[in-house]
């Protein structure tokens, strides 16, 4: 596994050197985390991560581009453990070094064709839905999480066509590849397509989405999505997001339903920002745990303040806050521009509930952000 990681990794910067030549651009950025957390068992645990996401981009002509993305990421204690967790299977005995695990993701890698009035995009790309800031229920192919908003969105396998009629009208279709990876050896079972219209004016956007995902052994006629999300800029900033998951076999009722309703608005001349989101979570909806989503309880709202001190130094206090459970977790986020490119972040969360649950008591963690 180490020799296909340093193979893996000099043949990449071997084909992006020589081909920077060429026009192609290279950009990213490179993080060094520690981080703390605290459990009632077994106590305190130490995570270390050395994350970089490597950005290139290369025009043909006027009318295509290459994009592509790739993660590198080694890591130790908690985050060697979440990393484990998630890729496990990817991972053998000697998959690093001797304190560390590592591994290669590539995140991004497709095409686009650019024509007067549209564009056509293949590949391994994002997708991306809706004007919501905190849930994004609307976003399925691509869930947001509050908790970790630096995240970057996954990818999907697939394709769409964007077409320009006007500069206030878009309209889009859209492919993406079965969940399953092997999806009944290629028949396309649980192939999701659709199509969405995008409508602007000076204070008010709006967007509504389709789409339909192909009988597979979740459901034998198949799945239907279909919602808004609406984006209006008048004395506070107001977004309404909703989609419905309608499955015949499993009769969706009211718990194919993701709603979200917020509001964000700025005082002192911007230097202070206040923004709360509701989420209604219907349990099979587009945000459910199981679902495609990372939320188990029916009810949240997400509630935070952000201030900016000045223009190097700012700082953001949430509280994500679920009703049916009475769970509330606060997220201190403080950032500090150290020189032009390097951020410097520190990040206190701390998960309570009504009942004294075993579980996480508190995470903290320091990271320095370089961007080239």
């Amino acid at each position: 596994m180490k020799r296909q990681i340093s193979l893996f990794v000099f043949a990449f910067f071997l084909i992006t050197g020589s081909l920077s030549a060429q026009g192609l651009t290279v950009s990213g950025i490179l993080d060094s985390t520690v981080s703390l957390r605290l459990d009632d068992k077994p106590g305190l645990n130490l995570g270390f991560e050395e994350y970089a996401n490597l950005r290139f981009q290369s025009k043909i002509r006027d009318r295509a581009s290459v994009y592509g993305a790739v993660n590198l990421t080694t890591a130790a204690g908690d985050y060697a453990a979440a990393l484990f967790a998630a890729a496990g299977s990817q991972f053998s005995a000697d998959a690093g070094g001797e304190n560390y695990i590592a591994v290669i993701e590539l995140e991004r890698l497709y095409f686009r064709l650019n024509f007067e009035t549209a564009n056509f995009d293949g590949g391994l790309l994002r997708l991306p839905f809706g004007y919501g800031l905190v849930w994004g229920p609307t976003d399925f192919l691509n869930p947001k999480n509050p908790l970790n908003p630096d995240a970057r969105p996954r990818a999907v396998l697939g394709a769409g066509l964007s077409y320009y009629p006007s500069d206030e009208l878009k309209l889009f279709g859209f492919y993406a590849a079965p969940r399953s990876v092997f999806s009944e050896q290629g028949k396309g079972k649980g192939s999701r397509i659709g199509i969405s219209v995008d409508k602007h004016s000076e204070k008010v956007s709006i967007q509504t989405l389709y789409s339909f995902e192909t009988p597979d052994v979740n459901s034998d006629n198949g799945i239907h999505r279909a919602g808004f999300s609406l984006k209006a800029d008048l004395q506070a900033g107001i977004v309404i997001e909703t989609l419905y998951t309608y499955n015949h076999e499993a009769k969706t009722k009211l718990d194919g339903l993701s709603l979200s309703i917020g509001a964000d608005y700025s005082l002192l001349d911007g230097n202070l920002i206040a923004l709360a989101e509701y989420l209604y979570n219907g349990k099979t909806s587009s945000t459910a745990f199981g679902y495609g989503g990372s939320f188990p309880d029916k009810h949240y709202l997400y509630t935070g303040v952000t201030f900016r001190f000045n223009d190097y130094t700012n700082i953001n206090a949430a509280l994500v806050s679920g009703f049916k459970n009475i769970s509330f977790t606060p997220v201190v986020t403080l950032n500090h521009d150290l020189f032009q490119g390097a951020v410097l972040t520190f990040m206190l969360q701390i998960p309570l509930y009504s009942e004294n649950k075993s579980g996480n008591l508190a995470f903290f963690s320091t990271r320095l952000r370089l961007r080239f």
